[in-house]
């Protein structure tokens, strides 16, 4: 789950809403641990008690403190590099809103073959290139069906 720290209500609503759809599908939440879309995306996997891992960018708390909804922060000292570990550990890539951290996730995921599902984020095209990795929903239950049936389509190939 990728997003800004700093985010609109709907924004925020939505992130929620995708963590709590995700958790109670048995999935386990990957976020940059910080505020914004990414404490709501938490917040709604502890409603459903799921478990949440925050890829924090500073090296300690001090520097950079996970929100309290993450159940596991990983300090890496990276700060925006740590955009590659949120990416290449991520099965399905979910954004919502975001400003330029998290376009810059979006890039690496697609650059990566990973299949990203856009809520209220970035406009991605290139002139004449069709992004079938880049796919845009309008709801966190849109995203969520999406992201689950995009796993089950990439186990049954492995």
């Amino acid at each position: 789950m990728i997003g800004g720290a700093s985010c609109n209500a709907e924004e925020y609503s939505i992130a929620e809403a995708v963590g709590e759809l995700t958790a109670s599908r048995g999935g386990i939440v990957l976020c940059g641990g910080g505020r914004g879309v990414m404490e709501a995306v938490c917040k709604g996997v502890k409603k459903a008690g799921g478990t949440t891992i925050g890829i924090m960018p500073g090296s300690t708390p001090m520097e950079s403190p996970p929100n309290r909804f993450v159940d596991i922060p990983i300090f890496t000292g990276m700060s925006d590099g740590r955009n590659v570990i949120n990416t290449k550990s991520s099965d399905v890539v979910i954004a919502i809103g975001g400003s330029f951290g998290t376009l810059s996730e979006i890039g690496l995921a697609l650059k990566s073959g990973k299949r990203v599902i856009s809520i209220n984020s970035w406009n991605i095209n290139r002139d004449g290139v069709k992004m079938d990795n880049y796919l845009k929903v309008d709801s966190a239950e849109e995203a969520v069906e999406l992201a689950f049936n995009l796993l089950k389509f990439h186990t049954s190939k492995a």
